[in-house]
């Protein structure tokens, strides 16, 4: 069966009357501003009942949403065309210019009642039309400038935010040759959104800040940012002066992170990597690497422990375990009571001169190792201590 095109008056319009080439455009009067503007609104209406008049006639959605995709990707093309004319005759004025700002705004109009009637049959994939495009760019770019404009309470956020903006400013940047769509869009004003939210939250005192915590679960897969996030931890890393501080240490940023949430379903990027994925394949190859450099270095080169020929009466002994003690120096090193450049140099630094009932001379590593596998029973018996001590401090 031979059905007509619906979009055949709309169609011959853009394509042969206003293109330039095919019609001399200095021709067009008032009267035929006139008529267009009075058929476009007849063809837009039209349209719209015979859209939904077909889709009530299908009864299965996977037709109805080709329909509808049909109908979505015809307005975008011939919404293109039109603008194309506009960008490529700057100097279109009067009659012309009137007639392409209507034949716009019709098929402005048209892809409006789509995508609010029909959107759940539209794909995110699909590519956005230069208009929505404009007004979009415009508004992310004001958004982007007003974040700016804020203090953010993060402490990583400088870098991160003009990674974060960077990102956003290149991938928004005017490319015709670049296909965008619905689904980048709405990615860039999601991450903007909980960016703003972000400005009245105070950091988190472990290692990955609230923006990493964000970037990481939007799976912000941009590779300026992976970059910036392994040289942070690098950079952390050559705080410790032995390779298994180094291990220690970078095991821990990895439990850290694979306990992150992660959103697989989004992504900054669709055509790469999700940043799980390339994160957790760096963490591993940078663990094997240094297991594998413990190996084969001497003892002597792998392992660098502080001078432990204190005198014996130059320690002090504890009544705890080398757990218990464990829990109470990372506590101390977490709340920011003990301030060193790293854990591993709070524990290096105090630990020689500690003893217990069981042994004089203790290990820092060891130590500092089990703090973070502490059992409930070891926790139960800290805090009673410092519960003990807060108590003896009341009564001074």
């Amino acid at each position: 069966m031979i059905t007509i095109y619906p979009l055949e008056w709309i169609d011959s319009l853009i394509l042969q009357t206003l293109d330039p080439k095919k019609t001399n455009i200095g021709d067009l009067s008032e009267k035929d501003l006139a008529l267009i503007t009075h058929n476009l609104s007849k063809e837009s209406h039209k349209i719209q009942i015979q859209l939904k008049n077909e889709v009530f006639a299908l009864h299965q959605k996977r037709q109805i949403r080709l329909l509808v995709q049909k109908y979505h990707a015809s307005f975008v093309y011939l919404l293109d065309k039109v603008i194309e004319y506009q960008k490529n005759h700057l100097a279109l004025t009067g009659v012309m210019a009137a007639i392409v700002d209507v034949v716009i705004d019709t098929l402005y109009e048209l892809l409006s009642f789509i995508q609010c009637r029909y959107a759940h049959y539209l794909s995110l994939d699909e590519r956005v039309p230069l208009r929505y495009l404009i007004v979009s760019r415009e508004e992310i770019l004001l958004r982007l400038q007003a974040l700016k404009d804020k203090k953010m309470q993060i402490t990583t956020a400088g870098t991160l935010i003009e990674i974060v903006f960077n990102a956003i400013n290149n991938s928004i940047a005017d490319k015709p040759e670049r296909k965008i769509t619905y689904r980048e869009i709405f990615y860039q004003k999601e991450l903007l959104k909980y960016l703003d939210a972000l400005v009245d939250i105070s950091d988190s005192s472990g290692f990955y800040s609230a923006m990493d915590q964000l970037l990481i679960e939007m799976n912000f897969n941009y590779p300026p940012y992976i970059m910036d996030f392994t040289d942070r931890i690098e950079n952390h890393l050559s705080l410790q002066e032995s390779l298994e501080g180094k291990i220690n240490e970078l095991v821990l940023y990895h439990k850290e992170f694979s306990q992150l949430l992660f959103n697989e379903k989004i992504s900054f990027d669709p055509a790469r990597e999700n940043i799980r994925y390339v994160l957790e394949n760096w963490f591993r190859h940078e663990i094997a690497y240094l297991e594998r450099k413990i190996q084969i270095l001497p003892e002597t080169q792998r392992i660098s422990e502080p001078d432990q020929n204190v005198r014996s009466d130059n320690k002090v002994e504890c009544a705890l375990s080398i757990d218990q003690m464990g829990l109470i120096l990372r506590a101390g090193d977490e709340a920011r009571i003990l301030k060193a450049r790293s854990l591993n140099c709070v524990f290096k630094t105090i630990v020689p001169y500690l003893s217990s009932s069981q042994k004089k001379d203790l290990s820092y590593n060891s130590m500092r190792s089990k703090s973070y596998t502490p059992e409930d029973r070891d926790k139960e018996i800290a805090i009673k201590t410092l519960k003990r001590i807060i108590k003896h401090i009341e009564e001074f």
